[in-house]
């Protein structure tokens, strides 16, 4: 009787993340600006256009029950931040453009919104899911690659800069692993009323 309850698909935890999404022109400036490197690095693991986003939180492998209060704990958040302008603003590696495995588009923080708004949303959800040790930096993961990439010194002067653009919501993502990228669900989506 238990292994039945267990292979139901209501069992199976759910891979979730907190993040914000950016605007289709910003996502499009970005994939003209890092063409050249596509093609330069071929065997690199490009992201999908439609896979970029700033992770705030990763909540990983999730229970299905817990679902209702990290959607609670979200609103709680959002209640209380107001929307903030951003840009992305330039491109580089970790841990460094020598040995890069992953490569990813900055964005403008120097307020501190966007890492108060993940700091945030690491304290409402500390009671089930591990705090952040690393500290926040804003970024959309465009590449990785096992084993890192040696990049050259130009890579990180490639010219980006967007537009201002409007955070104004985030987003509780399902992450579905496949091959060659995985497929990221919206399952939740919570305005920054503050």
């Amino acid at each position: 009787m238990a292994r039945d309850r267990a292979t139901r698909p209501e069992a199976k935890p759910l891979r979730l993340f907190v993040a914000a999404e950016i605007p289709s022109g910003a996502r499009a400036a970005l994939d003209s600006a890092i063409e050249p490197w596509r093609a330069a690095f071929p065997k690199a693991r490009w992201a999908p256009i439609e896979n970029w986003h700033v992770t705030l939180k990763f909540l990983g492998s999730t229970y299905p029950r817990l679902k209702d209060w990290v959607e609670r704990s979200i609103e709680e958040v959002t209640a209380d931040i107001a929307p903030f302008p951003s840009r992305l603003t330039g491109i580089g590696a970790f841990p460094s453009v020598e040995r890069a495995r992953v490569v990813w588009a900055g964005l403008d923080d120097k307020a501190g919104r966007m890492a108060g708004l993940a700091l945030a949303l690491d304290a409402a959800l500390a009671s089930e899911f591990r705090p952040e040790t690393r500290p926040f930096r804003p970024h959309l993961t465009i590449a990785r690659s096992d084993p890192p990439l040696a990049l050259p010194e130009s890579f990180e002067q490639t010219p980006l800069e967007t537009a201002l653009f409007s955070i104004d919501r985030i987003v509780l993502f399902r992450s579905h692993l496949r091959r060659p990228a995985p497929r990221y669900e919206a399952i939740g989506e919570f305005r920054l009323a503050g």
